[in-house]
């Protein structure tokens, strides 16, 4: 019988031991790179030998900007550094609205323009050039500001450029222009349940909530120690600025005649910061209302800014609110972020008025809120309030549709305009599901977006206050937050015109994005693109009218400025395929609205939903026998943010199931460990007892 116990604990002794082996990481050899460890803006090539870096040797940002069009080229630059064969795959974020029309393969001498085409048939052009030994690239849209870039067939010691241009309009804002360039991504939160097949090379696997989320979950990394980017803006402002400036990096401006060039000081600069350049005419020559034209093949497009009444034109009127404010506190929230929400918060309640209503809520995982409906703003309840949101802290996932859900169907207070300021990064992967409902529950509401942290998803900001029929603003820094939220007061606090109406000229037929205008706050212009079924006479003019609480207001503005302004049309196309998905989302036919997609991308050669650019070289390199490998790019994370914060909630990251089973298996081990302790003591007083 002792020697039956000897052995049980002899075999429980090896299966801890096994477990522990088995729960251990997998040491990694001197020559071998893991994927998580790779520096920020490299491609990560997989090797037979195991991981290695391709070394980026530059990132180089033209920005010309000229009226209200910017056309940007990013490109990017790798060696391949390996012995081997390679293709590299890369997610990178762009501007929300960019028009993504051309790319171009540099590779030695070579040049290879990307060409549009439908993306099946991309995806298989691409695949065919790859396995015969072609070099070739392919350009893929994920989301409306996030894309995917191919390179296959780079051989080793070869240097690979991609460059990718694209047009954006710029933003106007209290008088202000201003342009951000997204230098990173903020991981997206996902859920739901997962899928058995995997599309892409993400840490996340796809789920029934984001088909596509393998393809919208890059590697990222928390370290850079050889990225380089080089950033240029030429501005064309055609007139005398008052201020020109970088929000969030050191610049150098230069300025002759109106043109002004404005560079990256520093020629270190981490991509982990989004990039935004401001700049605002002088007083005397502020812009009442801008169009712009371009005609391609007899059809003219046009671009129309018109701004509302200043508020010294309309005296602002005295309208109670309830106001709710809707705080993420979710793991990417973590640190810098979570700072600037809760003095936002902080600032929010400060400003409310005698005679409001308002509530706090605030989700991660869970969703909890200051009270089950709004109370009036009394100094004792936003004491209480203040209290509550500074004890906020940063944790767990984004289920941002409860918190949403209770702030659209809580009791309305009917006497009271009902405001939600919405405080997030928006790093979620199921954009679409919010975006409907909000329209389906918004009601007489109107919802704003407040965009934290240094690399938010501006997809979502936008399209959410869209949605919302309000506005939206991005704070970056904390040194930004009162400016930010003052603005965001005096658009709370005016009225502001509603059921706007364009006319156009008689006689002409017109499509016109957005077909139906969102209302206009202080600050903010009317911003129209429609192309014409014909030119317009030379006194033609377009009259834009609308209601406010101070009564009927109405502008006009020439259309005969006979100049040519490129770019124009692209954008145009751009907002006709934005609207044609959002139709697409609300239940409009798929296959027609994938038509209609795929006419106007394939017409203005643009990258969609179902569009991509392809760059195929015509002649064979890689040998047929030789291998070629596959791995993903990383991107750095976003200043300010915690990787252990973002990705220790659930569905988010690819170490915490392995995390987890580690947990567990030391868990077992050290219970077996505990009970052979047990067994063995209890051996030794029963031996005792007998000598005794």
């Amino acid at each position: 019988m002792q020697m039956i116990k000897s052995d049980i604990r002899s075999w429980l002794w090896v299966l801890a031991l096994v477990l522990v082996l088995q729960a251990m990481p997998e040491p990694a050899t001197a020559d071998e790179m893991k994927p998580n460890e790779a520096q920020a803006g490299s491609l990560l090539w997989k090797m037979e030998q195991g991981y290695t870096t391709a070394t980026t040797l530059n990132t180089k940002v033209d920005m010309k900007i000229s009226g209200l069009v910017a056309r940007v080229s990013v490109r990017q630059e790798f060696r391949n550094e390996g012995s081997e064969w390679v293709e590299g795959v890369y997610v990178f974020p762009l501007p929300d609205k960019a028009a993504v029309d051309r790319m171009r393969l540099h590779i030695g001498d070579r040049v290879i323009e990307g060409e549009i085409r439908e993306k099946e048939q991309a995806r298989k052009e691409y695949e065919q050039a790859k396995k015969a030994g072609k070099k070739t690239s392919l350009v893929q849209q994920q989301r409306a500001n996030l894309f995917t870039t191919s390179v296959a067939n780079v051989a080793p010691g070869e240097l690979v450029v991609v460059e990718v241009e694209y047009l954006e309009d710029l933003r106007y804002e209290d008088g202000r222009f201003s342009i951000r360039f997204p230098m990173t991504l903020t991981p997206r939160y996902v859920s739901g349940q997962a899928l058995p097949d995997k599309q892409g090379n993400g840490w996340s696997a796809d789920t029934d909530r984001v088909p596509d989320a393998s393809l919208i979950t890059p590697p990222q990394v928390s370290a850079s120690r050889n990225h380089k980017i080089s950033l240029t803006a030429n501005v064309n402002a055609g007139m005398p600025l008052e201020i020109i400036a970088s929000r969030y990096h050191p610049v150098s401006v230069t300025e002759s005649g109106g043109h002004y060039v404005v560079a990256l000081s520093d020629a270190q600069t981490i991509m982990d910061h989004d990039f935004e350049l401001v700049w605002q005419p002088v007083p005397s020559a502020k812009p009442r209302a801008m169009a712009f034209t371009e005609t391609i093949e007899g059809k003219p497009y046009h671009l129309l800014m018109v701004m509302p009444p200043d508020q010294d034109e309309a005296p602002p009127v005295s309208m109670p609110r309830e106001t709710i404010f809707i705080v993420d506190t979710s793991g990417s929230m973590h640190g810098v972020s979570m700072s600037q929400a809760k003095r936002a918060v902080h600032l929010a309640l400060k400003a409310l008025q005698p005679g409001d209503f308002f509530n706090v809520i605030e989700f991660d995982t869970y969703t909890s809120a200051l009270r089950p409906y709004s109370v009036m703003a009394s100094s004792a309840n936003i004491a209480e309030a203040l209290r509550f949101v500074e004890k906020l802290q940063a944790d767990g996932g984004t289920e941002m549709r409860p918190a949403l859900k209770m702030a659209l169907e809580s009791p309305a207070q009917e006497s009271h305009l009902r405001q939600i300021v919405f405080i997030t990064d928006g790093s979620v992967g199921y954009e679409d599901e919010m975006f409907s409902m909000i329209e389906q529950k918004l009601g007489t509401a109107r919802l704003f977006t407040v965009g934290i942290g240094s690399a938010p998803n501006s997809l979502f900001m936008r399209k959410a206050a869209e949605a919302g029929r309000g506005s939206y603003t991005f704070i970056s820094a904390l040194h930004e937050v009162r400016e930010k939220m003052d603005s965001l007061f005096r658009k709370l606090e005016n009225p502001q015109v509603t059921d706007i109406e364009v006319e156009w000229p008689s006689g002409v037929i017109m499509d016109m994005y957005p077909s139906v205008v969102p209302d206009l706050y202080l600050g903010e212009p009317v911003s129209v693109k429609a192309r014409a079924s014909s030119a317009f006479r030379s006194n033609d003019k377009v009259r834009i009218s609308g209601n406010s609480v101070t009564g009927g207001w109405a502008t006009e503005l020439a259309l005969n400025d006979p100049s040519q302004s490129d770019g124009v049309a692209a954008l145009w196309a751009r907002a006709r395929i934005g609207e044609l998905m959002d139709a697409e989302r609300r239940g409009a036919n798929p296959d027609e609205t994938r038509a209609e997609i795929l006419d106007t991308a394939l017409t203005h050669h643009l990258v969609s939903k179902y569009t991509s650019l392809i760059a195929v070289d015509k002649t064979p390199v890689r040998p047929a026998g030789d291998p070629m490998s596959s791995e993903q790019v990383p991107n750095l994370m976003p200043y300010g943010q915690s990787t252990n914060a973002i990705f220790g909630f659930p569905a988010t990251a690819t170490s915490a199931p392995a995390m987890r089973i580690m947990g567990a298996a030391w868990l077992l081990s050290a219970l077996l460990m505990f009970a052979l302790m047990r067994t063995s003591r209890s051996t030794r007083y029963r031996r005792r007892a007998r000598r005794l």
